[in-house]
């Protein structure tokens, strides 16, 4: 934590140069969207801004012209930072409701967010959507992974839980529906049949 008696350094003003290191330190370090970087380097700006009286405008256009720069030269890819992301999501265990979240968040243009959730969905089939379910299943030691005692007890919280990370009621049952760990983990890898 800062030490309270401590004054808050002075940020510094944030010229075409600076802005360009704080983008190139920040995308060394992450994978982003153009609309998420431009948000990281617009706090920097008006923060430098408000403290040096200066206006915030200017930086704008030259946080601007770096996205399009960095856009033209291939070192920003949003479509390739949105499948990646979202293929990321869904071995987790992210439902369609919650990639899209995520993807809106980091940025991601409406348009390109629909276009990755059906890319993802591979043509609309709820494959991937039951795949998910069985991650998330897996990874919050839900239903078939609790013990045969528990599992009829905690059956409706275990829905709830499914219903609040975005997946359908028909989805979280199936997911819910497998015998044991090891079946989920054979469903998620598409190595059998899912359930009706």
């Amino acid at each position: 934590m800062a030490d309270p008696r401590k004054p808050r350094k002075l940020p510094r003003r944030m010229t075409a140069e600076r802005i360009e290191n704080v983008a190139l330190h920040y995308l060394s370090r992450y994978a982003s969207s153009s609309g998420n970087l431009r948000r990281v380097l617009m706090r920097r700006v008006e923060r430098a801004a408000a403290a040096h009286d200066d206006d915030p405008a200017a930086g704008a256009e030259l946080v601007d012209a770096l996205i399009a720069r960095f856009l033209r030269s291939g070192l920003i890819d949003d479509r390739a930072y949105a499948a990646q992301k979202a293929a990321s999501l869904r071995r987790r265990g992210t439902s369609r409701f919650g990639i899209r979240g995520k993807l809106r968040q980091k940025g991601v243009g409406a348009d390109l967010v629909n276009e990755t959730v059906a890319q993802l969905d591979g043509g609309g089939s709820d494959a991937g959507e039951f795949a998910a379910a069985c991650a998330l299943v897996l990874r919050r030691r839900l239903g078939p992974c609790r013990s045969a005692g528990q599992r009829a007890a905690m059956r409706q919280k275990d829905l709830a839980t499914l219903a609040r990370a975005g997946f359908g009621l028909a989805v979280a049952h199936r997911a819910l529906s497998a015998p044991d760990s090891a079946t989920l983990e054979v469903w998620i890898r598409g190595e059998a049949q899912m359930p009706d």
